[in-house]
């Protein structure tokens, strides 16, 4: 297998469960970086394997993993090629976040970004040419091309079917990324369309475990507990998940063995977990660093912000397809998860992209609130939250369109308010309802009244 987005969240969730399958002597991954080649070069310089720290409110359990056969940077492009031009490969799992897929606003492909269209006129050069391309030749940046590339160089040695499985938080994921994928399959070779749809199956998914970022301190714990220096560390929580639906045109490890499930529909999974638990990450990072707080954990201690979380949940709620008794015990877990003191989840590292996070977490209970003639406070409250953070309260801001969103944000609150929630739905804008709820929102969180 091979997995694109080297990083924590892989390290503790499609590694871990690769490591736990029953028959985990028979896989193995070559990962590669998707930004930058610090994490490779550490992991490679350990052999691949790692210590998973799984931190529970009463202690810790520490596993070795041992599925990351080699670790690769993004620049690695000949290790890249080679692994898609192996017919033992079977499987491209990729984890490249919201941000990295480069939609546009239909939801295919935004060939009009500059390092798409980049990466495309050099996929156009280097197509029809035999080995790909010459060593040390400009390679494609972004997960889109670099995709693309990597079935360029299948199709051209004929190494057979391969299934990718996309691990980020989107709807239907493994569409959006056929979708993308198609796209920039079109512009650069209209032929390698047709080969892509017999030859690749993508596969739908819903991944969940909270990991967040290690810290210098877990390391030198880890060091005085064990004697042993593991450079490439990771925290992560008891709790994992991870629903799959679609074929695997070359199989794929005994994942189910780790606690997987198999589907025929992930979309009442995912809307269950990108509403309930990412839609309260985004209130959270937000509205509770606004209000001071460093972590989910400090921020659920806060009685405020736990009413404001409950009031999200509830209006996310009346619209996910799935039995009472399940939404309410996902919801007495989530509040466990959130509120396990020794898991430090940085606010700021869950603020992080909001402009590709706030439309598939937030909008479709906006909208439905707003049809079922509610004001959609809740869900009003986290992009009120999110704007006062682009208007520079809270965590610092860091997403793809910063500047143009920083500026939207700017001055008057009620234009403000409106230039924003433009750029998210333009009927929403429209909406004196829900412009007036998400400046009153805004006014409330930009008062001193919850401040301890």
């Amino acid at each position: 297998m091979v997995h694109l987005g080297l990083g924590a969240f892989f390290q503790a969730h499609q590694a871990w469960y690769t490591h736990t399958a029953a028959d985990a002597e028979e896989w193995g991954y070559a990962a590669f970086g998707g930004r930058s080649s610090g994490r490779s070069t550490v992991l490679a310089e350990q052999g691949g394997r790692y210590t998973l720290v799984v931190r529970g409110p009463g202690g810790d359990v520490h596993q070795v993993i041992g599925s990351v056969v080699s670790a690769h940077a993004a620049a690695d492009v000949d290790a890249w090629d080679r692994c898609f031009t192996d017919p033992a490969v079977a499987v491209v799992t990729s984890t490249v976040t919201e941000a990295g897929y480069l939609m546009g606003a239909s939801g295919g492909a935004d060939l009009d970004s500059p390092a798409l269209r980049s990466d495309v006129d050099l996929l156009r050069r280097t197509v029809g040419r035999e080995g790909g391309g010459s060593p040390g030749e400009a390679r494609p940046v972004t997960a889109p091309a670099r995709l693309v590339a990597g079935l360029v160089a299948r199709r051209r040695v004929d190494a057979g079917p391969i299934t990718l499985v996309p691990c980020d938080n989107l709807s239907t994921n493994g569409e959006t990324l056929r979708r993308v994928l198609v796209d920039v399959a079109e512009a650069v070779d209209p032929a390698l369309v047709d080969w892509i749809g017999s030859s690749v199956s993508v596969v739908s998914t819903v991944v969940d475990r909270i990991t967040p970022r290690t810290t210098d301190l877990d390391r030198e714990s880890f060091r005085d507990e064990t004697g042993t220096d593991d450079r490439s560390l990771v925290i992560t929580e008891p709790f994992h998940e991870w629903i799959l639906s679609g074929a695997f045109g070359a199989g794929r490890p005994a994942w189910e063995s780790g606690g997987a499930r198999f589907v025929h529909d992930v979309e009442p999974f995912e809307r269950r977990k990108l509403w309930l638990l990412n839609g309260a990450h985004s209130l959270l990072a937000y509205a509770g660093s606004i209000l001071g707080h460093d972590t989910v954990a400090a921020a659920m201690s806060d009685d405020v912000v736990v009413g404001w979380v409950e009031e999200w949940w509830d209006e996310a709620s009346r619209h996910l397809d799935l039995p009472a008794p399940d939404l309410a015990g996902y919801r007495a877990a989530l509040h466990q998860r959130f509120t396990n003191p020794r898991i430090a989840h940085h606010l700021a590292q869950i603020a992080a992209d909001g402009s590709q996070k706030i439309p598939v977490r937030i909008l479709p209970t906006m909208r439905a609130e707003r049809t079922a003639g509610r004001s959609g406070t809740g869900a009003a409250r986290v992009i009120a939250a999110w704007l006062c953070h682009l208007r520079g309260r809270g965590a610092p801001v860091s997403d793809p369109r910063a500047a143009a969103l920083t500026e939207l944000a700017g001055g008057q609150l009620e234009a403000a308010a409106r230039r924003v929630l433009a750029e998210l739905d333009p009927v929403l804008a429209g909406d004196e309802v829900s412009v007036t709820t998400v400046v009153d929102c805004a006014e409330e969180l930009s008062s001193d009244r919850h401040r301890g």
